[in-house]
């Protein structure tokens, strides 16, 4: 059935041209990878990160695709866009005007999308230069500098680099959100992990052969990651569905309503989003700290490594923060409970209206707490088992959610595609739920 899909996919034109716009623009990506920043050595800088593997900065260019290691025009990654869509969301619950803008349809969130792109550049802006200064600071093991003529000139134009790369591959995640399949920043990260998936394969093989991994640990790890990824698909398919009745009406001489169906709402409302906002706050003054060699920054810097316990409960902080508070902005029980009054809706042993509300408030409130229990041990437990084995790169449950959970999304909207033309969907029972 599967086989069946792909063949209905280039069936479609204006799907095919989604898909395979969306495969371009995530080649662009990985292309601008490869492209280095000026004035940098990269056998210096290549040694400098094989000792950073397992630290933040090896989890910062895992989100990157390893544009960080390489130095690349797009070392920054996607963060500054993130932690910029992060700050806005949050000044909206206190700013009356951006409130006003998110209220405003259409028009407002074209306008607080601006603001976005704004606080992106300025955000780049100082990540680049903390950067800049800390690269001029590093050297190889061997002591060879990694910035070959430091400077005013090198740090300018590396700011303006980075800054530039960041505004490109912000554009790029728009332009697949709009024109191609799935959500573009999501695509961009699972992209850019997925990427090094077979280097991180070879690397953990080369250590068998080597001695320094037994066959026993890497069955172990095998084993872990796909009892992971299962647990993952099984949860994230899970819903809670509240039962609906519609009470009959008559309209003109006919009558209409009078059945019952159910309101789902998922175990993990919020996706990916709650990891991937939880890395990028920690990440962005962890990284500048990691590279400005003064003592007590040094000591944030590693004190905020994967593994350790101030990282791990900061992270599962910011995931519950995150869980909660996008679930927040994305679903209202107060429009769902006056939309079903309006449609004649409403729940067995529950008064319409507030009463509603306040029911599936409740309900919400408590399967967003065990989603948040579920985001944080995939994200938290495999990682601190992975450090245990001293596993060669960073591929704990955070890149495994978000690699899943992407490529459940992205399956489902070209699901909702395939449906709404009548063709058979990739799975024979029913489709994905839309998320």
């Amino acid at each position: 059935m599967i086989a069946g899909g792909f063949q209905n996919i280039f069936k479609i034109p204006e799907l095919k041209k989604r898909i395979l716009f969306t495969i371009g623009m995530l080649a662009v990506y990985r292309v601008g990878v490869h492209v280095p920043v000026p004035g940098i050595d990269a056998v210096a800088l290549a040694s400098f990160f094989a000792r950073a593997k397992g630290t933040l900065l090896g989890l910062f260019d895992m989100f990157s695709g390893g544009a960080l290691e390489r130095l690349s025009v797009f070392a920054l990654g996607i963060m500054p866009y993130i932690s910029a869509s992060i700050i806005l969301q949050l000044l909206t619950v206190v700013i009356p005007h951006l409130e006003r803008l998110s209220k405003e349809g259409e028009a407002g969130r074209k306008k607080i999308t601006q603001y976005t792109r704004y606080g992106t550049v300025i955000l780049s802006i100082i990540q680049g230069f903390g950067i800049s200064v800390g690269l001029e600071s590093m050297a190889s093991p061997g002591g060879a500098p990694v910035v070959i003529h430091p400077g005013w000139g090198f740090r300018l134009m590396t700011v303006i680099t980075l800054t530039a790369g960041t505004a490109f591959i912000m554009w790029l995640g728009e332009q697949i959100t709009e024109r191609g399949i799935g959500n573009g920043i999501s695509l961009i990260i699972f992209a850019g992990i997925v990427a090094r998936m077979p280097t991180a394969i070879g690397n953990t093989f080369r250590l068998m052969s080597t001695g320094e991994m037994g066959i026993f640990g890497i069955l172990i790890l095998l084993v872990l990651m796909i009892a992971v990824v299962a647990f993952i698909i099984y949860v994230e398919q899970g819903q809670r569905r509240i039962p609906v009745q519609y009470a009959k009406r008559v309209i003109g001489r006919k009558m209409y309503g009078g059945q019952s169906t159910h309101l789902p709402l998922k175990i993990n409302t919020s996706g990916v989003i709650p990891p991937i906002f939880a890395s990028s706050i920690i990440m962005f003054p962890a990284t500048i700290a990691s590279f400005i060699k003064v003592p007590w920054m040094q000591s944030i810097a590693n004190a905020m490594r994967p593994g350790n316990v101030a990282y791990e409960l900061l992270y599962v902080g910011f995931i519950f923060f995150f869980c909660y508070f996008y679930t927040a902005v994305t679903f209202n029980p107060v429009d769902v409970a006056d939309n079903m009054k309006k449609n004649g809706g409403y729940i067995p042993g529950i008064r319409p209206g507030k009463r509603t509300a306040d029911y599936i408030d409740k309900v919400l409130t408590r399967i967003t707490l065990g989603g948040a229990i579920y985001v944080s041990a995939v994200c938290v437990l495999p990682s601190i088992l992975i450090s245990k084995f001293n596993v060669p790169f960073y591929f704990g449950g955070t890149a495994l959610l978000i690699v899943v959970g992407v490529a459940i999304d992205t399956i489902a909207q070209i699901e909702s595609h395939m449906i709404s033309r009548h063709y058979e969907g990739f799975l024979k029972k029913g489709a994905v739920s839309k998320r």
